[in-house]
């Protein structure tokens, strides 16, 4: 086993075929020119294409990459956590995208700062290249997320991160099913600084994360770390309440002062569905926690490896 590696650059690929051959030439190229030791840790995240393949090849040919591939597709932030998982660097371990949109050779400026004593060094992107509307989605979440949560999640930030050896070790330790990694490093603490950096374009082939798969991590995020949902439920009940008492006040002034009670089948419909809307948003915003609470009590494990492959041999998981 290899003791002498530094950082370990984690890279989770899913139906990357197409960028595969330019993504091992600028890892290579980054890993080479590194004064300090590096390893690569390809996560092949159940691809359908040649992904796999591909990773097997290089792996077995190059020692300086490590390959673990899951049984199935089990999602980016599992496919990340199952590289955490298997992260040899002494000082830490890297996480970028497969698409070449987060720049490897960034690992150099990365490694400086956590020598200087920072054990996360998260990347901040100056500018998107994805369309309009994912551009105003991405700014007001990442706002909304920060006013909510229940500590400071930096805004703008995603996985592209540097971690120390410590800040890896406490988030693998972290046994959520649901796991939101950003809000997962920030929980963890310790001394932090961002990197802004300008987020390139998608190299070849297609973003795997649509819009499905955006608000399931965002949900996350929300969930996993704010309790405004549950909070929200009891101040949006409270004005419901106040609404039904300033209502009830109102009918009595008319029939005291004026005799008549306003009457109208609009006005009862109306009344049903608002305080019927109103139960079954709170309904789905505490199904949302029961539900992160139940797939956590099944005790599942997070991930299944179906081939490891380190320094060049296929082994077994130890994981």
């Amino acid at each position: 086993m290899n003791n002498n590696i530094d950082i370990s650059i984690i890279v989770p690929l899913y139906n990357e075929e197409e960028v595969f051959s330019l993504l091992i030439e600028r890892l290579t190229n980054v890993i080479d020119s590194c004064k300090f030791n590096c390893e690569v840790i390809l996560v092949n995240d159940g691809s359908s294409d040649d992904t796999a393949q591909l990773i097997e090849g290089i792996c077995k040919k190059n020692p300086r990459f490590t390959g673990v591939l899951l049984s199935r597709n089990h999602g980016h932030q599992l496919a990340v956590t199952a590289g955490m998982a298997h992260v040899r660097g002494k000082k830490g371990a890297m996480i970028i995208d497969g698409d070449l949109q987060d720049p490897p050779e960034l690992v150099k400026e990365f490694y400086e700062l956590l020598n200087d004593g920072y054990d996360v060094i998260y990347a901040i992107r100056k500018n998107r290249k994805e369309s309009l509307l994912k551009r105003i989605a991405y700014k007001y979440y990442y706002r909304l997320q920060k006013r909510i949560s229940s500590f400071n999640i930096p805004i703008d930030s995603g996985d592209f991160s540097m971690l120390s050896r410590r800040v890896v070790d406490a988030m693998n330790a972290m046994p959520e099913q649901s796991r939101y990694l950003r809000g997962m490093r920030a929980w963890v603490g310790y001394k932090q600084i961002g990197y802004e950096y300008d987020r390139d374009e998608r190299q070849e082939g297609e973003s795997k994360y649509g819009w499905r798969k955006l608000f399931e991590l965002a949900f996350n995020g929300i969930f996993n770390f704010s309790d405004f949902p549950v909070r929200m439920i009891a101040k949006v009940g409270l004005v419901t309440i106040l609404l039904s008492i300033c209502y009830l006040l109102y009918i009595l002034f008319r029939k005291v002062f004026f005799g008549d009670v306003p009457e109208g089948f609009t006005a009862t419909i109306a009344a049903i569905i608002l305080f019927s809307g109103v139960q079954l948003l709170s309904l789905g915003l505490i199904g949302e926690y029961v539900l992160r609470i139940y797939n956590q009590v099944r005790n599942r494990p997070l991930y299944v490896v179906d081939k490891l492959i380190q320094e060049g041999i296929e082994k077994a998981d130890n994981n």
